[in-house]
């Protein structure tokens, strides 16, 4: 939007410009338009992260990634120094947003969220990337527990007579 608007009004400069000078007053403009807001520092992350999903909201965070870094309804966004970023993709570029426009789920996760119990699925970042919408619009991690696997794993293995009385 800013960069259409700055396109408009130096296009009106030169249309002014080139119908000539004279006996004509050309008023002077000055535009400055933006926000004095440091990028963060960027990430090096070598190749696309699995994540986790936060329990209960639909915010998908990558674990293995050192800063904080959440997946949520098709942008990632990056905490930093008290402010807000978001960007199309892991790897940025990160783009300053004002916190009104963050989303709320985000602003409130839980303070333990990175604490990852055992058995959490990780979920690749191609599954993410392809499956996110229908995720979110089928409700599907209300129905599926987090945990899936090590449930699975563990009916496995009772089933498979492992236990202290097999023979």
């Amino acid at each position: 939007m800013r960069k259409r608007t700055l396109v408009i009004i130096f296009a009106g400069m030169m249309l002014l410009m080139s119908l000539g000078t004279s006996n004509r007053v050309i008023a002077e403009v000055t535009v400055n338009v933006g926000i004095n807001v440091p990028p963060p520092p960027p990430l090096v992350i070598p190749a696309p992260p699995p994540v986790i999903v936060v329990p209960k909201t639909y915010v998908y965070f990558a674990p293995e990634v050192e800063v904080d870094i959440f997946f949520y309804h098709g942008y990632w966004y990056r905490p930093y120094q008290g402010r807000w970023y978001r960007s199309g993709s892991y790897k940025g570029p990160w783009v300053y947003i004002v916190t009104g426009k963050v989303p709320a789920v985000l602003l409130h996760l839980p303070p333990d969220f990175r604490r990852v119990p055992p058995g959490h699925q990780r979920i690749p970042y191609g599954q993410l990337k392809k499956n996110w919408r229908t995720w979110e619009k089928e409700k599907y991690w209300d129905k599926h527990d987090y945990r899936y696997r090590e449930k699975a794993e563990h009916k496995q293995a009772k089933g498979k007579g492992k236990g202290k009385h097999s023979n």
